[in-house]
């Protein structure tokens, strides 16, 4: 008998598990997160009564890679345009969160016993949230589309981000056993430009590929395709440095913004599901029941803390970032856990000498405690807004409300001033970030590869350093004029010089920094190609830059590239029939949704469905195939699998989702019940058949019976046309939804 890896059997009791608990939970409408959990903890290797995992080692590799689905999937689901609305409610929030709840878990750790290390790093485990956790919750509880699920996304990510930086410093102090705030903000800038240059330059080259391949594209190479993409994304973040869940998140939101991201996102949710479930059974097989016992004061006290303040601090930071109070609650109550990245950190500070090894267990079981809660925290939090909000008095309600107000319209009468000031940082990251990756991949691969290649052609190697050094600033030339040129209006400037009086101060060190920027790459490219002194280096850079500035090639060059990247920023909401106007984007929502087979609205027309009396929302086209009806009338009908363009609030699109991509209550309909009878019938002469066509007689006149087949003279006709006449001799075929007995045709009619 063939020995089978390890690996095959544990997938086999881990899936069999979790498949069975979760349909017990399914039908208890709990969700099925907490299933996958507690099936770890039955399979795990603290528990003997069941059929357990024998390599664990492989089943970290398989959760591994549960993440990666999961984080993918998150991005797959992103939209920056969404995150540029709700930026800066994330970062408020998240770094309000993060602040209090360093500082209460610190001083949590002091009053159980821990060492000053071990209350630094219980705080940073305590600070981040699980994002896992909470998107598996959305799924389960189809919270995804309600407005507040955004708020929490991008909370999400800039908690991600933070949890990065946090394991780089805490990495370092597991080391060196001092903080090193060099470290960090190397980290950061390395982290910032990463992002910046994987986003632009993702966004910029895979869209024009899957354009370009898209005549070619099945389904099949799609999935593949993406799949690829993003692991080789993981690959890259990991040999950066940064998490491989960042990586997949990267890749899920550059794919976000291609119109091929409804497919992906369907193909690729199989995979995650599975995936996403091996990874949180793992989760439960690292209690040890045990423990909960032996360290039943710690447990319970940390994961009430999570609880209480982690939920308070996240709703306070949603209010300090200007959103109404039932937002607030709503959001604030999604983080009341903790999750992976606080297994990372435990197990940073397992690495410690002296390190107490009892937090690792204690920190698991507070996750998995915190876990079972947040399903329930997410579902009473509209209860409790709607117990609080009456108690609280006019004057507070009042405060609150004008805060938000104020913290959403904008009153500054300098205005203009902000916006130049906000371009122009942004296009010095943006275009910094393109030519410092220029310079760096020229340095890496370009350089080598010239001097290789010249070296074997015995050419002198300065020749080599000039071509590499003249192709990098050609390729670097359009960009170079963007960061030193683009967004520069004389007319705007001057306006500004005559409106307000400080302007100067403000506009021509912005203007200065642009050009000495632009300098800068170009004497860091070539004083990486050729030695020589400052003052010529500098002579050279700036004969360089003045050619750059004055080159029209280089503008209209430039203007191509932009064009082309604005194309597939724009591409997923160009598939719209028309563009929100700017100022009802925070008001109005435009989105694309798949009619189901279940929905209570599919084959009904838009006057039956009534819809906009209903959800408030309007119906803009519909999809049929590759057919579009552009403002359709109450007359269009609702097919199952068209794609339809809602408009509308948030709440009110949201309502219309949940009706027309209702799924069913049972994924399996059993129709074995339901029977076709089956005749067979002799045609006699002068009988009430004889002589009459299919189409006519009286079995489709009278009766619902349909003629399958003719057995006539030794063959056989196969679903005969309408036309066809019924001779005498012939042998009839005949199907009827019901069991009965035709009148005129008891003596020839027999059922088989």
């Amino acid at each position: 008998m063939e020995n089978l890896p390890a690996i095959f059997s544990d997938l086999a009791v881990i899936l069999i598990a979790a498949g069975v608990i979760t349909v017990v939970f399914k039908w208890l409408k709990q969700p099925l997160v907490l299933g996958y959990i507690l099936a770890g903890v039955f399979i795990g290797p603290y528990i003997t009564w069941f059929p357990g995992v024998t390599d664990t080692a492989n089943i970290h590799v398989w959760s591994d890679i549960g993440i990666v689905f999961l984080m993918f999937g998150l991005g797959l689901e992103f939209s920056i345009k969404k995150l540029k609305k709700v930026g800066a409610t994330g970062a408020i929030t998240a770094l309000t969160e993060l602040a209090i709840m360093f500082l209460i878990g610190s001083s949590v750790g002091k009053l159980l016993g821990f060492s000053s290390m071990e209350c630094t790093f219980l705080g940073c485990m305590l600070s981040i949230s699980s994002t896992s956790i909470i998107i598996k919750s959305f799924d389960d509880m189809k919270l995804k589309q309600q407005k507040f699920a955004s708020t929490v996304t991008a909370v999400l990510v800039v908690e991600d981000l933070v949890a990065v930086l946090l394991l780089v410093v805490l990495g370092t102090v597991s080391v060196s056993k001092t903080f090193d705030g060099g470290a960090l903000a190397g980290q950061m800038g390395k982290l910032a430009f990463f992002l910046v240059a994987w986003f632009l330059f993702g966004i910029y080259l895979i869209p024009t590929f899957l354009r370009w391949m898209r005549r070619y594209m099945s389904e099949e190479t799609l999935l593949v395709l993406a799949v690829g993409l993003c692991f080789g994304m993981v690959v890259l973040a990991a040999q950066a440095g940064f998490s491989t869940a960042l990586g997949a998140f990267v890749m899920g939101a550059i794919l976000a913004e291609t119109i091929e991201v409804d497919v992906i996102h369907r193909l690729v949710m199989p995979l995650k599901n599975l995936f996403g479930a091996v990874f949180f059974v793992s989760v439960g097989m690292l209690v040890n029941p045990a423990v909960l016992v032996q360290y039943w004061l710690p447990i319970v006290v940390i994961a009430a803390t999570i609880i209480l303040f982690k939920s308070l601090s996240a709703t306070l930071g949603v209010l300090l970032s200007g959103r109404p109070l039932k937002t607030a609650v709503q959001s604030g109550f999604c983080f009341c856990q903790i999750g992976e990245f606080s297994f990372i950190i435990a197990a940073l500070g397992m690495s410690i000498p002296g390190f107490n090894r009892d937090l690792y267990p204690i920190i698991v079981s507070v996750s998995i405690l915190t876990t079972f809660v947040t399903p329930y925290m997410i579902k009473g939090a509209l209860p409790f807004y709607n117990w609080l909000e009456p108690k609280l008095p006019a004057k507070v309600k009042q405060h609150l409300s004008n805060y938000s107000t104020h913290a959403e319209s904008d009153g500054d009468n300098r205005v203009s001033i902000r916006n130049f000031v906000k371009r122009q940082l942004t296009n010095i990251l943006l275009y910094g970030v393109i030519l410092a990756a220029i310079a760096l991949l020229s340095a890496a691969f370009l350089r080598p590869f010239l001097d290789s290649l010249f070296a074997d052609a015995k050419i002198p190697q300065i020749w080599s350093r000039l071509l590499g050094m003249s192709a990098t600033i050609l390729i670097m030339s359009p960009f170079l004029w963007a960061i030193a040129v683009k967004n520069v209006s004389k007319e705007k400037i001057k306006a500004m010089f005559d409106t307000y009086r400080f302007s100067q101060a403000v506009v021509i060190p912005l203007l200065v920094l642009r050009y000495f920027v632009a300098l800068f790459f170009v004497g860091m490219v070539v004083g990486s190609y050729v030695s020589l002194a400052v003052g010529f280096l500098m002579v050279i850079a700036f004969m360089v830059l003045l050619a750059v500035l004055f080159s029209r090639r280089a503008n209209g060059f430039y203007a191509q590239i932009e064009e082309r990247f604005l194309d597939n920023l724009n591409s997923r909401q160009a598939q719209n029939s028309f563009r929100i106007p700017a100022g009802m984007e925070n008001e109005f929502s435009m989105e694309r949704m798949s009619v189901s087979p279940y929905s209570p609205l599919a084959g009904l027309t838009l006057a039956q469905g009534n819809l906009r009396d209903r959800y408030g929302a309007n119906i803009v086209t519909i999809e049929r195939g590759d057919q579009i009806i552009d403002l359709p009338t109450r007359d269009a009908l609702l097919m199952p699998s068209d794609v339809i363009t809602a408009i509308g609030t948030e709440e009110q699109v949201s309502r219309l989702r949940a009706d027309i991509e209702k799924e069913a209550d049972v994924l399996i309909h059993d129709h074995s019940d339901h029977e076709l009878f089956m005749y067979r019938y002799h045609v006699e002469a002068g009988g009430p058949l004889c002589g009459l066509p299919v189409g006519t007689s009286i079995l489709a006149t009278r009766h619902h019976v349909m003629t399958i087949a003719i057995e006539r003279g030794g063959k056989t006709i196969y679903n005969p046309s309408r036309d066809t006449v019924f001779l005498h001799d012939d042998l009839l075929w005949l199907v009827s939804p019901e069991d009965m007995t035709l009148k005129g045709f008891e003596s020839k009619m027999e059922k088989i």
